[in-house]
Order: structure tokens, then C-alpha cells, then sequence
């Protein structure tokens, strides 16, 4: 039943305590009655995992050995998650807060055909103004447009919508997608892991679905640095470059390189008429190094862990 599915959260932290304790802080009043909290420390070079134990000694603490990225520290949570039986495996990023009723309101609208679930997501600085409802994937170009953000709640969505993408900072993940599709493939240290995971999970005939029942608040980019920083829109270009190259396929892939051409000039403008040439200089210096790593042994094949039954 799924009223009592098991549901493992699992939080991911690095260098940022004091958020992780806040996030714990609003899953611990979930009103689903089987969930359970799991934190993978990403390698911090602080005292994160002290603090975290000192608020939340209950909770236990994965310690990765090496800072792996968003999709490898996420694989570690998943797989001791499936160890432990979960029906349900919810990944979220730690610069969130959630309503009481979420993880409830999702599984409410589960149906065995739906892979992945996920809850509107809202700015954490203005909680009616949405920041990503999921996404509709342009098939020609690989550009997911996205639904809703920037727009106030007003209750202009339905209760459920099935969508093409949804962002990896909350995904409700079922046992059985996990088994079938794999997990997020490492290869992606830092963004566009999540398309990458959605649209594998579509091409395996599983639905998607956000639901708008089910709220969340999200301070965007903390883990970054913060949107259009340095190392934000370093990642952002090495990982679109793994993306495009991995997914595209002739003859779409000439219309995807003179799009991505036109959205590298449009980014190059925005950048420098904002005065940002420190994250101008990363943008491209991404450009390049993704473009190096394609290229590369080292890239390879997908790198995910096997699935567990």
C-alpha cells in the first residue's frame, strides 16, 4: 500500500551544515508515517558532519571519501537506501525546506506507470512564486522549457501534471525505475545529471509527474555559490557540453550545435553587460574543458551503479 510505503530521503551536504539541519528540521515533520532521513557527506572540509550529529544524532551519515559531485554523492544515498528496502527513494538537494504534507501528497498521486515524482517548487525567499513546476523537453534541440517559473502561485495548475523533466534538487524516485533505468550517471559532476536521469526514465516508458499539491522551497544555487557565479556557470557549460554530445544524434545534432552556439553567445552578453568577466572567463574555460572530457578515454561509458534488486 502505498499509504505506507517506505520512503528514504536521502540529503546531500557539503560544507553547509547549518542548511542540512534546517532541511532535516522541516522532513522531521512529514506526516507520512514511514520515512526515513539519510545525509551523504559529499567529503566537507568543515565540521559539518559534527554539527549534523550534534543537532540530529539519530540520523545516520554517509561519509564519502572524495567530494564526487551531485551525482556521485547522490548514487552512495541511493544505493544504501535500496539496502534498506525503500519503496520510494526521495533525492533532494540540502538548500531546501518542505511542507508538512509533501512526501504524502506525492505518494497520494502514484500510480505503478509513474517513475519519478516531484513537487512544485517554490523560491525560498518569496513562498508563492514558483521556481520550476517541471519541464516540457523540445525533442529537436534537447532544450527543456520549463513550466511556471517566475509565475505566482494563483492556482493556475492542475493537481497533477505529467512533464518530460523536473529538477534533480527533489526527485521522488521509485524502486523499480532505479532497478531498471540505473542511477545518475557520474560522468556529470555537476548539473544536467538530473536531464540526463529524466530523460532516460522517459525513454524506459516510465511517466514523470510534478504535483502541485505537494510544496517545497528551495534557496537556488547555494551549493554552487550562487546563480551566474564562477563555479556556477563553470559547471553548467561542462556538463551541457557531456549532455548534448551524449544525447544528440544526426541530423538533430546541427541543429542542437548552431542553437547551443546562439545560447553561448546569448550567456557571453548577459555576462559582460552584468560586469560578471570572472564568471564570463569560467563559462567558457567550462566550454572547453567539457569539450576536452567528451573528447577524452576518460569519459567512456555511463558510469552508474548496477542496479539492486
Amino acid at each position: 500500500m502505498k499509504e505506507n510505503a517506505k520512503v528514504v530521503v536521502v540529503i546531500l551536504n557539503w560544507n553547509q551544515a547549518g542548511e542540512t539541519v534546517a532541511c532535516i528540521n522541516s522532513l522531521k515533520q512529514q506526516t507520512h508515517p514511514n520515512v526515513h532521513l539519510l545525509v551523504v557527506d559529499n567529503c566537507s572540509s568543515d565540521d559539518s558532519v559534527d554539527v549534523i550529529k550534534q543537532h540530529h544524532p539519530l540520523i545516520p551519515i554517509l561519509q564519502n571519501e572524495r567530494n564526487a559531485g551531485f551525482a556521485g554523492g547522490m548514487n552512495l544515498g541511493i544505493n544504501e537506501a535500496l539496502l534498506l528496502d525503500a519503496d520510494w527513494v526521495f533525492v533532494i538537494n540540502n538548500d531546501t525546506l518542505f511542507d508538512p504534507t509533501a512526501i504524502a501528497q506525492l505518494l497520494h498521486y502514484a500510480e505503478p506507470s509513474m517513475g519519478l515524482l516531484a513537487p512544485v517548487i517554490y523560491y525560498e525567499e518569496q513562498e508563492d512564486l514558483i521556481w520550476s513546476h517541471g519541464g516540457q523537453l523540445n525533442k529537436m534541440l534537447l532544450e527543456v522549457d520549463g513550466i511556471g517559473r517566475g509565475e505566482k502561485d494563483i492556482g493556475q495548475y492542475p493537481a497533477s501534471m505529467p512533464v518530460d523533466f523536473v529538477p534533480g534538487c527533489a526527485m521522488l524516485l521509485s524502486r523499480q525505475v532505479l532497478n531498471d533505468v540505473g542511477h545518475f550517471d557520474e560522468r556529470f559532476f555537476m548539473y544536467y545529471e538530473d536531464s540526463d536521469l529524466c530523460l532516460r526514465i522517459r525513454q524506459a516508458g516510465f511517466e514523470i509527474f510534478t504535483i502541485f499539491d505537494a510544496k517545497m522551497w528551495h534557496k537556488v544555487a547555494v551549493s554552487s555559490g550562487g546563480t551566474d557565479s564562477p563555479n556556477e556557470r563553470y559547471w553548467m557549460a561542462h556538463s551541457s557540453i557531456q549532455f548534448f554530445v551524449k544525447h544528440g544524434r544526426f541530423p538533430n545534432s546541427i541543429l542542437i550545435i548552431l542553437w547551443r552556439l546562439a545560447s553561448s553567445l546569448r550567456t557571453t552578453i548577459r555576462l559582460l553587460m552584468n560586469n560578471k568577466t570572472t564568471a564570463l572567463t569560467a563559462y567558457w574555460k567550462g566550454l572547453w574543458h567539457g569539450l576536452l572530457f567528451v573528447l577524452s578515454k576518460q569519459a567512456g561509458s555511463p558510469r552508474f551503479p548496477k542496479p539492486r534488486t
